[in-house]
């Protein structure tokens, strides 16, 4: 009789947003995670839920997630950081400063707690297209994410780049949002070969794919786009 598998305790950073959400709507009923959120505000659990939730300032999240390492309110010792952290320009006012305030410098001040408090293994949410020196400034800012991150030396270093992401999203959704979500399953049928990596994919597939790849080996830095994020999510199940 096999033994049951201990469960991989994973903290989830940047749970109110679509990815995040879709990330603990598709932890439940899932032995093998154990999964302690960190959010700036109150976020309704998915039904079933069997999780913590810690609230706290931004600027507290680091010191929230260091302490997971020595023993916490959040774990005795966690496997794993998801961060699905991010925002827009247009969220942000116009504001270059404030995206990269999120979207680079609060990724790398989590991932900097995580790697300190002793965590093996980092899966970021980045973008398809994400490189640093790119003229687009959303790109160029992920790019740059992307090669910070490597720096940290995690064991393990999971990017996944989504094109278009698909679900549903808090608040009402801008004109370009919604002209996108209708359209991308046409856009994507003419996206072939190599341009296959900007078709549109729903949250919940980023979901399975990032819950499938905890506790992943090899040891290594991994970039996993449209294909390689759905083969990543079929190996969980439905």
């Amino acid at each position: 009789m096999t033994a049951p598998q201990t469960p991989r305790t994973v903290i989830l950073v940047g749970a109110t947003g679509m990815v995040g959400r879709a990330v603990m709507a598709r932890a439940v009923g899932r032995e093998s995670i154990r999964l302690h959120a960190i959010a700036r505000r109150e976020v309704p659990l998915p039904a079933g839920a069997r999780m913590e939730m810690l609230l706290a300032d931004p600027a507290n999240w680091p010191e929230a997630i260091a302490a997971s390492g020595a023993g916490s309110d959040l774990a005795a010792s966690a496997d794993c950081i998801v961060i699905a952290l991010g925002t827009t320009i247009a969220a942000v006012g116009g504001d270059k400063t404030a995206f990269r305030a999120v979207d680079h410098d609060l990724v790398l001040a989590c991932a900097r707690a995580a790697k300190q408090a002793g965590i093996r293994q980092a899966i970021v949410v980045s973008s398809v297209g994400a490189k640093a020196g790119a003229r687009n400034f959303y790109l160029s800012v992920k790019g740059e994410t992307e090669d910070a991150l490597a720096r940290l030396h995690f064991n393990r270093l999971d990017v996944l780049r989504p094109g278009l992401l698909r679900g549903h999203r808090e608040g009402p959704l801008r004109a370009g949002e919604r002209v996108g979500m209708i359209a991308s399953p046409l856009l994507d049928m003419a996206l072939h070969g190599k341009a296959r990596r900007y078709r549109s994919i729903r949250a919940s597939t980023i979901a399975d794919a990032a819950l499938a790849l905890v506790g992943a080996r090899p040891d290594g830095r991994f970039v996993h786009e449209h294909d390689q994020l759905r083969r990543a999510a079929l190996k969980i199940g439905s």
